[in-house]
């Protein structure tokens, strides 16, 4: 499986460790992050990369990092196709997938331990989007068919 990733110089440290640890599991990466710590890019370049890369098929999936999480998380879905979660631990990156079906994760940089990131990454990736969890099933589902016409309509 090929995966895109980025990081802005928040990132960046984070990343590293996840690159590592993904081509030492087998995946391909392609890698739109900035290329070391000397040379900052802000977040707002990187996401739309791997957010393009997914869109034409280049990747399967995307993993963004920057500081939070949370900026490299709200341009990605800015991208027709693309359904980035911010993930703190392995429970939100689980339901990330089951719920969501998130083909991109953000995590923080400042705010995950680069064993903890490991480990989010892949539980995010061992898992299957069932559409489903144990309670409110319907309502999930409503919800994540309302987000796809709402996308239809926004990115015409």
């Amino acid at each position: 499986m090929k995966i895109a990733i980025a990081s802005d110089l928040s990132g960046f440290p984070l990343k590293q460790e996840i690159a590592k640890h993904l081509l030492e599991a087998g995946y391909e990466l392609l890698d739109f992050g900035i290329e070391s710590a000397d040379k900052p890019q802000p977040y707002f370049i990187q996401a739309p990369k791997v957010a393009k890369a997914i869109q034409k098929g280049e990747a399967e999936k995307g993993i963004l990092i920057c500081g939070t999480g949370q900026g490299m998380a709200i341009v990605a879905n800015k991208h027709k196709g693309i359904y980035a979660c911010v993930v703190d631990d392995i429970f939100s990156a689980e339901r990330s997938k089951i719920v969501n079906n998130a083909n991109v994760i953000t995590l923080g940089g400042w705010i995950t331990a680069p064993f903890l990131g490991v480990q989010i990454v892949d539980a995010w990736l061992a898992m299957a989007f069932t559409q489903k969890m144990e309670f409110k099933k319907d309502f999930l589902t409503n919800a994540f068919n309302q987000v796809q016409e709402l996308e239809k309509e926004t990115f015409k």
